[in-house]
């Protein structure tokens, strides 16, 4: 799989098509990690109300249940994805979102105590799909164009797939503990044609490699010799990813909740109106910065890009406390800002770190260790929660988030691209050659 050599059948004609691999790859990345999400987060869709086990909130527990499984599953996606060989990946994908489901199919006949452990085997497997299909995408010249798609699929996949568990609910009269494995039942079909797809890609053109630098499997020493020569700039980078990982769970896991405190009754067609907006608006801001030639001068914008998405998360909180934006409106807005600040580092922010300093690598891995810290954060920040006492009043606590997420991330973004600049060489040398694709 995956041979340069394979000239023939229909990866052989993607190899010699460039417009339709680009095609292609982008719409098989989107709709797998689509798919993914409906084996994740559709259960968030539901209130559980009135659900409680030992005092706590049944869909708290069942949250950071999930999360605890999901963080685990990242830093082992740090060795899994990125020492994964190619031929695997499909494989690997397909056996991971089927253990993923088996748990969702337990939970109405389980107690809740045995549902709760549910959600945390769900997460143990769901946390390394990303870096896997990731790994399709990087390292050719379109990786930038590719990268950004995959990427805004989990703002349109949250809402679809909310949508979707409350229109199952809804329509067929599927029970909140039924419905997320029947959900995830529903995109199965489409997970099996794009992961057939991702399949049939042909790898990188020798043209691709010498634009991007080679990629290739990382084994512990690699791995480490890349975090001697990085490790300030990415600890920053991954502080501030931290922050915004925190603040986009929270947002995510918890918005039925915030609109219904603020007396906002959800719909099914809401979560995806929010999150539509969200996603086309982070692809009309982002999608001409594939057209920069230097690999520098796009690492310096995409920080810009991160510190003005975080402010815009800050300035709307701001606002509405003022009374200046509605409850959806400013959850649509935040949205804008902290999914801009948010995708970047997971696809073409790193994709052009390694295009830049043309280190041999995958920007998987780079991907994996940034996931590993923001969902570790994400699982203390809904631990400690469950340690408090009274009701979580979780409107409140996005809101101190979004304001925390405006002062840290811009500061930490800045240092970060302090901290890269000495490492640049020739900017020439980095630079695209043309594109001829």
């Amino acid at each position: 799989m995956n041979s340069p050599t394979d000239s023939g059948g229909f990866r052989g004609w993607l190899a010699r098509n460039p417009a339709a691999l680009t095609l292609i790859a982008g719409l098989a990345a989107f709709g797998a990690y689509t798919s993914m999400y409906a084996f994740r987060k559709p259960f968030t869709a539901a209130s559980f109300s009135g659900l409680k086990l030992a005092g706590f909130d049944l869909k708290v527990l069942l949250v950071v249940a999930q999360m605890v499984g999901y963080t685990i599953s990242k830093f082992t996606g740090i060795k899994v994805v990125s020492e994964a060989l190619p031929g695997r990946r499909i494989a690997m994908i397909a056996l991971l979102i089927g253990l993923a489901f088996f748990p969702l199919a337990l939970l109405p006949f389980v107690p809740a105590p045995i549902q709760v452990l549910c959600l945390l085997v769900n997460g143990l497997p769901l946390g390394m799909i990303w870096g896997l299909v990731f790994s399709f995408l990087e390292g050719r010249k379109v990786t930038e164009f590719l990268g950004l798609g995959m990427s805004v699929s989990f703002i349109f996949a949250s809402g679809w797939t909310k949508s979707a568990g409350q229109w199952v609910m809804s329509q067929w009269g599927v029970d909140q503990m039924g419905m997320p494995a029947v959900t995830g039942l529903l995109f199965v079909p489409l997970l099996a044609l794009c992961l057939w797809l991702l399949s049939q890609l042909p790898p990188p053109s020798p043209e691709d490699v010498a634009n991007r630098s080679v990629r290739q499997p990382m084994d512990s020493h690699a791995r480490r010799l890349f975090l001697r020569r990085f490790g300030l700039p990415l600890i920053l980078l991954v502080l501030s990813y931290i922050v915004l990982t925190v603040y986009r769970d929270l947002r995510d896991t918890f918005m039925a909740d915030v609109l219904k405190e603020l007396g906002q009754k959800p719909s099914a067609s809401v979560f995806t109106r929010i999150e539509t907006f969200a996603g086309l608006g982070v692809m009309a801001a982002l999608g001409g910065l594939w057209f920069i030639r230097s690999h520098w001068t796009a690492l310096a914008v995409y920080h810009w890009v991160i510190a003005l998405g975080a402010l815009l998360v800050g300035v709307s909180t701001l606002m509405f406390q003022g009374g200046q934006l509605t409850p959806v409106a400013w959850i649509s807005v935040t949205g804008l800002g902290v999914y801009l600040a948010y995708v970047p580092f997971n696809s073409i922010l790193f994709d052009r770190l390694l295009a830049a300093t043309r280190q041999k690598g995958t920007a998987s891995f780079l991907i994996a260790v940034a996931d590993a810290g923001g969902y570790l954060f994400t699982m203390i920040l809904y631990l400690a929660r469950l340690g408090t006492t009274g009701e979580i009043k979780w409107t409140h606590l996005t809101l101190q988030m979004g304001i925390v997420v405006a002062l840290a991330t811009p500061v930490l973004t800045v240092a970060s691209w302090l901290t890269l600049r000495p490492h640049r060489q020739d900017a020439g040398a980095n630079s695209l050659p043309s594109r001829t694709a």
